[in-house]
């Protein structure tokens, strides 16, 4: 084990030591780890026939010694045509390179990339470690606010603390219909890989239990590969470059666990017509929660985070949610405190929730009243949501005890609400809090609150302009 995790630290390091070396270069973070996804395919495929006699999955020509024997622009050349040619396979080769391009246009730090991956081998590594690797190296990726990539990255503390609840078994199938870099499809493969020895099963597991979907090609790739790296999805990616609003779910599935993006659907997307959907609109997570609730098997589960106004929005939002209440068993809302994503000032809570049955009380857990996380102070931590998890009480949710007592202990986080108090509240409104806040406090070191201030002055900064493009057209009509 000891060894394992000095490998781990050591490849991870020696990664990210090049990533800063070529960030000085003004290559990305992401292009960066998007070209070491494309090289680190072509470098395993060679080990796979090399070390265990097995035929090349990449077409003659376009193998990883054709790229490591050359130097100069003929490297770049090779490298870029090769990228060309395996995008359009239509297999796991296709999945992980889809839509590929360079980003790594000087010759020599293309060669400094390939020497580094050549020095290793990868495909006779534990499983565990190459998957811990690039997992590092994606939440590192996701801290680096200049790549923007923190939206796709959900903290591992709080998936690994949905998934306990929502104890996906073996057998099952289990979706994110908007899974980023893969992280609660690969936590729920852990979760249930040691529950049987049955090869059926466990084959079912790893090629067929699992189901992922993206918009965005480079996530698509991203999460391909950290599945493959864990042993997941070996021959077909479980992961599908689609836009999951635009058409009715296909299958029903046992378990979804997701972070659906917030906000408005981002431009140029194909406008939703779903005759399936509840109620129209274009608030993105209301959207997600439809057809989520929509691609359930009767008796199926899920584990959503969402940001606050799902709770109180009034319209759509209500209708959703009374249609939530009638149709699903909601049993239980977690509170999320702020600091604990890569986006700052996130307000959002887990909505848990079966399919089949009418809701007749819901569990609240307050983690959010004084409760302060910071992303370089005091990071989120799977020991922290031990309490919940406990409360929670997976292996009989019936079976709970409140902690909040009126009179003995009014600042208990785990309080239930019937039904009846539910729907008699304005709106249907499920944001509820009970525990009093003392002084606020704001432990943010200098630098985060700096990075606040200027992301908020660069908001702001935008939203001008674009009302400055708006007045300036008004005046031209």
């Amino acid at each position: 084990m000891a060894t394992n995790i000095s490998t781990e630290q050591t490849l991870t390091k020696k990664v990210w030591n090049l990533a800063t070396t070529l960030a000085g270069q003004g290559i990305g973070f992401t292009d960066y780890i998007t070209q070491l996804t494309y090289l680190l395919f072509l470098k395993m495929d060679a080990e796979n026939t090399e070390l265990f006699g097995e035929e090349s999955a990449i077409p003659v020509g376009y193998q990883w010694t054709d790229l490591n024997c050359l130097d100069g622009m003929e490297l770049v050349e090779q490298y870029e045509t090769t990228l060309k040619l395996l995008s359009e396979q239509d297999n796991l080769i296709g999945t992980i390179y889809t839509k590929a391009q360079n980003k790594i246009d000087k010759p020599v730090y293309l060669k400094k990339v390939i020497t580094m991956i050549d020095e290793e081998q990868w495909l006779i590594m534990d499983g565990d470690v190459k998957g811990a690797i690039y997992e590092g190296i994606l939440e590192k990726n996701g801290q680096d606010k200049k790549s923007g990539a923190g939206q796709y990255f959900t903290p591992r503390p709080l998936i690994k603390a949905m998934v306990d609840c929502i104890n996906p078994q073996i057998g099952e199938t289990v979706c994110d219909p908007a899974c980023g870099t893969g992280g609660f499809l690969l936590t729920a493969y852990d979760y249930m890989k040691d529950q049987s020895e049955n090869k059926e099963k466990r084959d079912f597991l790893r090629n067929k239990a699992l189901h992922g979907v993206d918009n965005t090609p480079l996530v698509v790739t991203l999460a391909s590969m950290n599945l493959y790296l864990h042993g997941v999805g070996t021959d077909r990616s479980p992961i599908a470059c689609e836009d999951s609003l635009e058409k009715e779910p296909s299958t029903l599935v046992d378990v979804i666990l997701a972070n659906p993006p917030f906000g408005t659907r981002p431009a140029g997307s194909v406008e939703i017509n779903r005759p399936d959907f509840y109620v129209e609109t274009k608030n993105n997570q209301l959207n997600f929660l439809q057809h989520m609730m929509l691609m359930l098997k009767t008796g199926g589960r899920a584990a959503v985070v969402l940001p606050d106004n799902v709770l109180f929005e009034a319209g759509a939002g209500e209708t959703i949610r009374k249609r939530l209440l009638q149709d699903f068993n909601l049993h239980t809302v977690l509170r999320l405190p702020t600091g604990i994503f890569y986006a700052q000032g996130v307000k959002a809570n887990v909505l848990f929730f079966t399919k089949g049955e009418p809701t007749k009380e819901i569990w609240f857990y307050d983690y959010r009243t004084e409760v302060k996380h910071t992303l370089a102070t005091n990071k989120l931590e799977r020991h922290h949501l031990d309490d919940f998890v406990t409360c929670y009480h997976a292996e009989n949710i019936h079976d709970r005890t409140e902690t909040y007592h009126a009179e003995t202990n009014p600042q208990g986080r785990w309080r239930k609400y019937g039904i009846d108090e539910i729907i008699a509240r304005d709106k249907t409104s499920l944001d509820i809090t009970w525990m009093k806040q003392g002084g606020e406090t704001d432990d943010r070191t200098l630098a985060e609150l700096m990075a606040d201030i200027k992301e908020k002055s660069q908001t702001i900064s935008a939203a001008v302009l674009e009302l400055e493009k708006l007045l300036a057209n008004i005046e031209e009509d």
